[in-house]
């Protein structure tokens, strides 16, 4: 299942971003919540934005896996997905707003073309 394998380039991703988290956790001695400190702030929102738009992204692409769609879409959704997430999570982190303009551009352009290749794909004579 080729979305087996951007699922798991993805956990990578959140398990760095909650290593993020953790080392701010550690420096500023928290244990909980953020402790009004900012660079725990940003780590934090780097990670839960993160798990907010790769679940729903990889079921998308699951889905379209699921009914039949060419490899390479699934592929070049995956990837692209990859690299707009990469881009934003930096973006983040780094207090880079392009980046994360960017990140957020491509994270959206990618859950939107799954959105419109799910719709050609769905077998529509198997819905009723």
């Amino acid at each position: 299942m080729i979305t087996a394998l951007y699922a798991s380039i993805l956990a990578i991703l959140i398990i760095w971003l909650a290593v993020q988290v953790i080392k701010q956790r550690r420096l500023n001695q928290i244990a909980y919540a953020d402790g009004g400190v900012e660079a725990l702030q940003i780590a934090r929102s780097a990670q839960s934005n993160a798990t907010e738009y790769i679940p729903i992204t990889l079921i998308l692409m699951a889905l379209l896996e699921f009914n039949s769609a060419y490899p390479t879409w699934i592929h070049l959704t995956g990837i692209i997905f990859v690299i707009g997430r990469i881009i934003h999570a930096r973006g983040i982190l780094k207090e880079d707003l392009k980046r994360r303009v960017r990140g957020m551009q491509v994270t959206f352009l990618v859950i939107l073309s799954l959105v419109v290749l799910n719709m050609i794909y769905l077998p529509y004579d198997k819905l009723w």
